[in-house]
């Protein structure tokens, strides 16, 4: 990784010319969804805002709340753009965030942050984090639990510096849908290193930030550990927040109507509970999308990506180009690392619909396709879905319907230096592959500091087999290495032991004020697979609160 430190010192020994600089808005799949809507209500007037790649910066937010604070017509609305102006109120001139009664002079000076500094050439947000969940479900003994207590620091520096740090500390007893992912992958989802904790408990900590800064008016460099999330879809076939945050350097390029996006990342190949200290074994992932705005309502993307490893944990430096086709690296230097090539699409129609969609090919022969034959390394994935907002014309009620299609071995590879994991845990689908799925999801706001939410997702696998101690891949799991298939024709999604599965998820949540909220959330979940023993229907309701976190989400 030296080359990636000499590349960002470079880098930043030219930007002089800096503008101001911003940070990005915390993915959160809640606030996004304000995000998505009012983008499809008022996107062009902020062509600069392709949410495609995420997160997206707070500038670029702020001024979209600008024009849906003129815009909206309900109240609903109102209290929304109020809302994104607060979060993001050093980027705009239109909030309304002062308090009235601040607590010990200091604190909550703004009804937004615990406490903030704004001057000339600094501004810092400073603010506590906190998420306590309780719940029961059928298939566990006793409590179900989240205990997150943190804290969030952001700000910048003579408006060309932004930062952004996270970290926070855990105790959990999770489902026993989720026990039971931990126990195949050795991970607790979403999340890096961990301990137990008294009995079936887990006990971890999570630490996130960054530092960028904008090296033109239309490139900025950003250097840290964090999570990514590419694409407009509820999932993401090409790079999902699924896997813990990793190590990465990233630059955007902003120019008349294209966002050019590189992304180098160090990941770990696997991660081994040891009783000595052992440095896990790295391997790297190189990405690049290119979006382009068609029109002010069609956007379209390319991507390829590439997965490697190399012995001592070198990186390879040809993949530092940013603008060169990673294929032909691969090809030059007569190695087998990990490419894959896609496109994505977001057409947002009439102010009130978007189509938005993913194709990714991990490997592509059009003979082999044409013949229907099953070949095993017709590996693609397919993602098609439609957002509707205000259905009905019933205002603030949303929907989205999701269709994602994985075929058997898609991200698998060799090795672990190659697949497309990190930390033992899926880079896209949480599932992994051999599936198809379909996502629907009711938002409505009846309230503005009311939400309801409805998901149904089902999602028909092909799950391993295991026989004599031996595991039968059949294309599912990604830790697994494509050598191990039983053959190399008469593959179909859902092969193995076939699983129907069923998720349906209620949530309310009510906002008591700024990024405090109340969770009620009742879970189903029930698996039909062709083997009885692995049938299983579950239950699970819970009571939350949060503070400035996101919903934990375990929807696999």
């Amino acid at each position: 990784m030296k080359a990636l430190f000499c590349s960002l010192t470079l880098a930043l020994g030219v930007g002089f010319a800096a503008l101001a600089q911003d940070v990005y808005v915390p993915y959160n799949r809640d606030s996004y969804h304000l995000i998505d809507r009012y983008q499809i209500k008022y996107g062009t007037q902020v062509p600069e805002l392709q949410t495609a790649v995420r997160p997206v910066g707070r500038q670029e937010v702020a001024r979209l709340a600008e024009i849906t604070a003129r815009n909206a017509r309900t109240t609903t609305d109102q209290f929304n753009a109020s809302y994104l102006l607060s979060d993001n109120w050093n980027y705009t001139n239109l909030e309304d965030n002062t308090s009235r009664r601040p607590f010990l002079r200091y604190l909550y000076r703004n009804q937004t942050d615990l406490y903030h500094v704004e001057s000339k050439d600094f501004t810092l947000r400073v603010n506590p984090v906190l998420h306590l969940e309780a719940g029961y479900d059928n298939q566990s003994d006793g409590l179900r639990y989240v205990n997150t207590r943190g804290v969030q620091l952001e700000g910048s520096i003579d408006d060309k510096f932004g930062f952004y740090t996270y970290v926070g500390e855990s105790q959990a007893r999770f489902p026993a849908y989720v026990n039971q992912r931990i126990g195949r992958d050795n991970v607790v989802p979403g999340e890096g290193w961990w301990k137990p904790f008294k009995g079936d408990g887990y006990d971890f900590l999570t630490a996130r930030g960054y530092l960028n800064y904008a090296l033109s008016r239309h490139v900025e460099i950003q250097l840290g550990h964090d999570r990514h999330f590419i694409g407009d879809g509820y999932r993401s076939l090409v790079y999902s927040d699924y896997a813990p945050a990793a190590f990465f350097l990233k630059l955007n390029t902003r120019v008349w109507r294209i966002h050019y996006l590189n992304l180098f990342q160090e990941l770990t190949a696997e991660y081994r509970r040891l009783a000595l200290d052992v440095l896990f074994d790295k391997k790297y992932m190189a990405l690049h999308r290119l979006g382009i705005d068609v029109t002010d309502n069609l956007n379209l993307g390319l991507f390829e990506t590439v997965i490697f490893g190399r012995r001592k944990g070198r990186f390879e430096l040809q993949y530092l180009n940013p603008i060169i086709f990673y294929r032909s690296v691969e090809q030059m230097i007569g190695s087998e690392d990990n490419v894959v090539l896609g496109a994505d699409f977001r057409w947002n129609i009439r102010n009130r619909m978007q189509l938005y969609g993913q194709l990714m090919l991990d490997e592509f022969l059009l003979n082999e396709v044409k013949t229907g034959n099953g070949w095993w390394a017709n590996k693609q994935a397919g993602q098609l879905g439609a957002k509707f907002i205000d259905a009905f014309g019933l205002p603030n009620l949303d929907l989205q319907g999701e269709c994602n299609i994985i075929r058997p071995y898609t991200y698998q590879h060799l090795d672990n230096f190659r697949n497309f994991q990190h930390f033992n845990q899926s880079l896209t689908h949480p599932t992994g592959a051999n599936l198809y799925e379909f996502i629907g999801i009711v938002r409505y706001q009846p309230l503005p500091r009311l939400h309801l939410t409805a998901k149904a997702i089902s999602t028909t696998f092909g799950q391993d087999q295991v026989a004599d101690g031996d595991t039968i891949n059949w294309g599912n799991n990604i830790n697994l290495p494509y050598t191990t298939r039983p053959a190399d024709y008469g593959h179909r999604i859902g092969q193995g032991i076939e699983t129907r599965q069923l998720h349906l998820d209620l949530t309310t949540t009510y906002q008591l004020r700024h990024n405090l909220f109340v969770d009620v959330r009742g879970i189903w979940r029930r698996s039909d697979a062709a083997l009885d023993a692995l049938d299983r229907t579950t239950y699970f309701t819970s009571l939350s609160l949060r503070w400035n976190i996101p919903q934990r989400l375990h929807e696999f």
